[in-house]
């Protein structure tokens, strides 16, 4: 009896043996179909996580990418340079306009009464003038007169002196005395003649048109014709004309806001990157920009500039501008602005001041990193559909 079981006890554990053996993983595609499914699982997140950390690294730095973008441009108030009353309004509110449209016009009639008092003061300045060189010819002709009578003075003046000495009774006192008289008299009447002479041009200046009198006059006038030219308002460049709310009759205030222009030629995009992206954007760096008002395009464009430093919320700083930052329970690196121009005019006409912007710039040359940020950029622009 036991020796007939051995055998029959036998054969099963072989079989057995033999289903394990055929059974057993081989290599780790194997090892991981033998292992638990939630471990399997749990590794396989695991590694996307950590493929996906590594290239959050790598990318960040070769192809830096930021959703904090805005378009942004010259904004500039429209203000008159003279005071007076609104007599036009030749746009509307958001309208497109060209360099040197007119915008506004201010009531001239005061500014041109103001040129014609200046152009009557400049020709009542050239008569005083013409009247001061006249006052010169005048007194530079009296003062001949006195020098000629002095000439004669001094003459008639030697003969006495020189017959007095030949024959002292010759002469009477008298006539010596009358002579020496004369002679006086002629140098004070040249004396006094000189004096009215310096006194006539120091009246009149310098003649011709760098006379003072006519400068000023001619400043005058300037200032006039320039205040006249200056009541119809012009549009700077091409652009639209946006926060316009006037209508004839308004009084503009000198300096006082009536609209604003925004520029439409020189406009570009800010984008707030972190801080540990900027390590290798250079200057002329390729970049990508996907407007939100454009979903499914991507523009191109290119590094034009990096910021040196930004104001924070500790220490505000005068004249720097202030980056967005991401909020959450993680503190987010400091993000600076970068100016990324745009190539071309395709963007014409979405080019909106103010407008969200996703924007990637190509800092490195690898073709995986490349590859990817170019899908990337194009996935967001598509799915600004939906946003």
């Amino acid at each position: 009896m036991t020796e007939e079981a051995t055998p029959a006890t036998d054969q099963p554990v072989a079989d057995v043996e033999g289903r394990q053996g055929a059974a057993a993983p081989s290599g780790v595609r194997g090892r991981l179909k033998a292992m638990d499914p939630a471990r399997r699982i749990t590794l396989l997140v695991l590694t996307v996580v950590l493929v996906l950390f590594a290239w959050h690294l790598v990318s960040d730095r070769g192809t830096p990418y930021t959703q904090f973008g805005k378009v942004d441009g010259y904004v500039v108030p429209i203000a008159s340079q003279v005071s007076g009353y609104v007599s036009r309004v030749d746009v509307v509110l958001n309208e497109i306009v060209h360099e040197g449209d007119t915008l506004i016009e201010i009531n001239p009639r005061p500014f041109q009464l103001a040129v014609n008092s200046a152009r009557s003061q400049l020709e009542l300045a050239g008569q005083q003038v013409r009247a001061g060189v006249s006052g010169v010819e005048s007194a530079a002709g009296q003062l001949g007169v006195e020098r000629a009578r002095l000439d004669r003075a001094q003459r008639y003046y030697n003969r006495v002196e020189a017959i007095n000495e030949a024959n002292p009774g010759a002469l009477s006192q008298a006539d010596r005395d009358r002579a020496t008289t004369q002679f006086d008299q002629a140098q004070a009447g040249v004396e006094s003649a000189e004096a009215e002479l310096d006194r006539a041009r120091e009246t009149l200046g310098i003649a011709g048109d760098e006379n003072p009198a006519i400068k000023a006059a001619v400043a005058a006038l300037e200032k006039a014709e320039f205040d006249l030219e200056r009541t119809v308002i012009l549009a700077p460049s091409l652009g639209v004309v946006g926060d316009l709310q006037l209508a004839e009759g308004h009084f503009a205030s000198a300096g006082q806001p009536l609209a604003t222009f925004i520029s439409a030629q020189d406009v570009w995009v800010r984008a707030d990157m972190r801080e540990n992206n900027l390590g290798r954007i250079k200057i002329g760096d390729p970049a990508e920009i996907a407007l939100d008002v454009a979903p499914g395009r991507i523009f191109r464009g290119h590094v034009a500039s990096v910021s040196a430093g930004v104001n924070t919320g500790e220490q505000a700083r005068g004249g720097l501008q202030t980056a967005e930052t991401a909020q959450g329970w993680l503190q987010d690196p400091q993000r600076f602005p970068v100016i990324i121009r745009f190539d071309g005019d395709d963007s014409r006409g979405f080019r909106r001041v103010g407008g969200q912007a996703n924007v990637v710039v190509y800092a490195g040359t690898n073709p995986v990193l490349n590859a990817v940020a170019w899908l990337r950029i194009r996935l967001t622009t598509v799915l600004s559909y939906v946003r």
